[in-house]
């Protein structure tokens, strides 16, 4: 890694983004007086400000570090997991989508109650609340290595990376605690366009410093195969193939677009169930092309850096960033890999607080949704789990497995059995309460043997003959499996299982 070249001009360009948007997300919330204004805008979003603002919450530095680096590393297939994004889409804005609506809920795991009983509500939101809690932190923690990287040797890394941590999360705070759902959805159209004018900006850099441009580029990278699209063989261990694109893409679509709080809590702010509909099916398409762009800037890195031996694919953007971005624009490429995290990282602390809020205290404290103190109670959570993401990201490890990896993984791990609770509720009309939970139970447990199978069987060595074939099972097949073992076993269950008399509520 080179000598960073970061200079004033850089720094004056951060501070101003970093001083602006938080300026923006302030004022935008000056006017909260309820919980459902906080939580949701009045539901009174224009369909395209909430379509943006979806693509900009599935965002992060992951995507500034990680993708790149897959095509730098491989080709282009991951393009067809973000095809399979797109028909997850479908699906939810056909099936859980007018459900929502229906209710005029806050919170997704609403629903739940509706259909099965105040336990299972609370046990979704609970596992929710841990898959988002452990997955957005690992975010926080990946912005701070391209800014180690980029603006070091200000002060040594290990106390660059936990300030560069603590910077974020604070204002990131500030702002959110304020300025509720309208400040989140409105400062991430600020940030998306900021770090799409960052990917913008790399690869026409990265085609003028090229022998023959991009046309060179995409020769080369013919040759070497790196263009390769689409994978038809079948293997459960490669994560980029059609079927693990496709079906897998597609489950894990429908899980983290129809069954977690982060997005549907956007789809709700929405003015009617067509707009909602709009936003997310538009989001999906917007998503393909800004992958694209991003394994495009993979490909130019390529090209530029074949030859050079990197500790992992993480570090080859930055390092790219540091070498060749004009003074300003590397600035503004910084403040772009920071809005990327602040626009999750915001979405992320508001849905934390609002699941908290409906789905933990309501139904505890017996209070209205629109009771003056549930506001207060709502900014309470929305504080406290910006600090809980913030120090958890503190404690993540440094490791040599590409952060987008690890996020994905994490949050594919319950996907599965949110995914078949709600699958459950809607196509297995004998399930009951009971059902659900013991489904979603076994779900739960299975996904931890198969992503913690290695683990497993080191710590328990009868174990490990049966676990070794699940070492291999990539990511994308996570939310299928668990949805499959959940409705399977809830399923069985409401067959089998006595049913209760008088039904659990």
């Amino acid at each position: 890694m080179t000598e960073s070249r970061f200079g004033w001009i850089d720094l004056a360009v951060l501070l101003a983004y970093l001083a602006g948007s938080t300026a923006l997300g302030l004022w935008l919330g000056r006017s909260q007086k309820t919980a459902t204004a906080y939580f949701i805008a009045d539901r009174n979003l224009p369909w395209w400000a909430v379509m943006f603002s979806v693509v900009a919450a599935e965002t992060s530095a992951l995507t500034f570090i990680s993708i790149p680096g897959l095509a730098y590393a491989g080709n282009l297939g991951f393009l067809q997991v973000c095809a399979g994004y797109i028909l997850g889409r479908i699906v939810v804005a056909n099936v859980l989508l007018p459900r929502y609506f229906e209710g005029k809920l806050v919170t997704a795991y609403t629903l739940l109650e509706t259909r099965f009983g105040g336990a299972t509500r609370r046990f979704t939101a609970i596992t929710f609340l841990a898959t988002r809690g452990l997955a957005d932190s690992v975010r926080v923690f990946a912005t701070a290595i391209p800014v180690a990287l980029i603006i070091g040797p200000v002060m040594p890394r290990e106390y660059l990376m936990p300030a560069a941590i603590l910077v974020l999360g604070l204002l990131t705070i500030l702002y959110t605690y304020k300025g509720g759902m309208r400040s989140v959805v409105w400062t991430e159209l600020l940030q998306g366009a900021v770090y799409l004018l960052g990917g913008i900006a790399a690869i026409f850099l990265l085609g003028r410093s090229s022998v023959g441009g991009w046309s060179g580029i995409l020769a080369a990278a013919g040759r070497a195969d790196k263009l390769k699209l689409l994978d038809f063989s079948f293997t459960l261990s490669n994560p980029h193939t059609v079927w693990a694109g496709l079906l897998g893409g597609g489950f894990l679509a429908m899980a983290s677009h129809g069954a977690d709080q982060l997005i549907v809590q956007r789809l709700l702010s929405a003015r009617s169930l067509r707009d909602a509909q709009r936003a997310i099916i538009g989001s999906g398409i917007v998503v393909f092309l800004q992958f694209t762009l991003f394994l495009a800037v993979g490909l130019g890195l390529w090209s530029t850096y074949g030859a050079r031996t990197f500790a992992t694919t993480d570090e080859i953007f930055p390092t790219f960033i540091v070498e060749q971005m004009p003074h300003g624009l590397l600035g503004l490429i910084v403040a772009a890999v920071i809005a990327a995290t602040m626009s999750t990282h915001s979405g992320a602390i508001n849905a934390l607080a609002a699941t908290t809020t409906h789905d933990i205290y309501l139904p505890l404290t017996k209070r209205g949704a629109d009771d003056p103190e549930t506001l207060r109670a709502g900014k309470r959570f929305a504080l406290a789990w910006g600090v809980a993401l913030t120090f958890g990201a503190l404690l993540f490890p440094e490791g040599r497995t590409p952060v987008v990896v690890i996020a994905l993984s994490i949050a594919s791990f319950t996907y599965g059995a949110l995914l078949g609770g709600f699958f459950l509720g809607i196509f297995v009309m004998r399930a009951k309460q009971r059902d659900a939970i013991l489904g979603m139970s076994v779900g739960l447990v299975v996904m931890a043997l198969i992503v913690f199978a290695k683990l497993v069987g080191a710590a328990v060595p009868p174990l490990a003959p049966l676990l070794h074939p699940f070492e291999s099972i990539a990511w994308p097949w996570y939310v299928l499996i668990g949805t499959t073992v959940t409705v399977s076993t809830g399923t069985l269950s409401s067959w089998i299982v006595p049913r209760p008399s008088p039904t659990l509520s």
